[in-house]
């Protein structure tokens, strides 16, 4: 072991720390905050110092432990879009296998993060009205530019980046990046910056009123599958809840 790495490894064990947290982005003092046992997100925040008027909404918590687990899910996903695949060519559905094959080489190259869906607002943590988790070495927390964009993906033509506009439902980001015709067409998801789904009717018999995306959100454009034989239920509630681990504002 080269003395320089024995040497910080015997100070770390002297004084106690027994985590280093990684904080970057939009925060007064970016970089490893060193920790003592027991600490939690809060005493990271205080040190990190988030900007009072970043878009904290957007934070994101990446943990190790997290990776293996998303990596099996993602892995799941891209099976069942595989399965999709070959179904849609078996049963002579040649648009529908083209997109399945679309999405399996999107989810392909989107990263696993290890996110962990938490509220990372200082405020609300200091206050109690969100958890004040523990944290653990390796963790990182990053506090992104805001961005005024809306993404939306899954059956269009290609991906699109609209602008975000306050208060706009998120069918109506939908005007400017043609569903397909293999596209779900009663559900929209909406996949929120902090990490949060929620599947939204948008047909004339489910339609529900005020699901507004916030700056930075992604819609998944749901794929139709229940016509095939067998059909697939859970894939865009996985493609979702996948999108979701992904940094806002953020797809490869």
């Amino acid at each position: 072991m080269a003395p320089k790495v024995l040497w910080t490894c015997l100070w770390l064990i002297s004084s106690g720390v027994s985590a280093a947290v990684s904080v970057s982005g939009d925060v007064r003092n970016p970089g490893l905050v060193e920790l003592q046992p027991g600490a939690r997100l809060l005493d990271v925040m205080r040190v990190a110092q988030p900007n009072p008027e970043g878009y904290w909404l957007a934070a994101a918590w990446l943990r190790r432990p997290l990776l293996e687990e998303q990596t099996r899910f993602k892995a799941g996903v891209l099976f069942d879009l595989k399965v999709l695949q070959r179904t849609a060519l078996l049963l002579d559905r040649p648009s529908r296998a083209a997109l399945a094959l679309r999405l399996y080489e999107q989810v392909s190259h989107w990263p696993v993060t290890g996110r962990q869906v938490a509220v990372l607002d200082p405020v609300s943590v200091e206050v109690g009205f969100a958890l004040n988790s523990r944290v653990a070495d390796g963790d990182s927390l990053i506090y992104p530019m805001r961005s005024d964009v809306v993404e939306v993906l899954g059956a269009v033509a290609e991906p699109c980046r609209v602008a975000y506009r306050a208060m706009q439902e998120a069918r109506d980001y939908l005007q400017g990046c043609s569903p397909l015709a293999d596209a779900e067409a009663d559900y929209l998801w909406i996949i929120q910056p902090d990490g949060v789904t929620r599947r939204v009717g948008i047909a004339p018999w489910n339609r529900e009123t005020g699901q507004v995306p916030a700056a930075g959100s992604k819609i998944l454009v749901p794929v139709k599958n229940d016509d095939l034989s067998p059909p697939i239920p859970e894939l865009n509630q996985q493609l979702a809840e996948f999108l979701a681990t992904q940094l806002a504002g953020v797809v490869p």
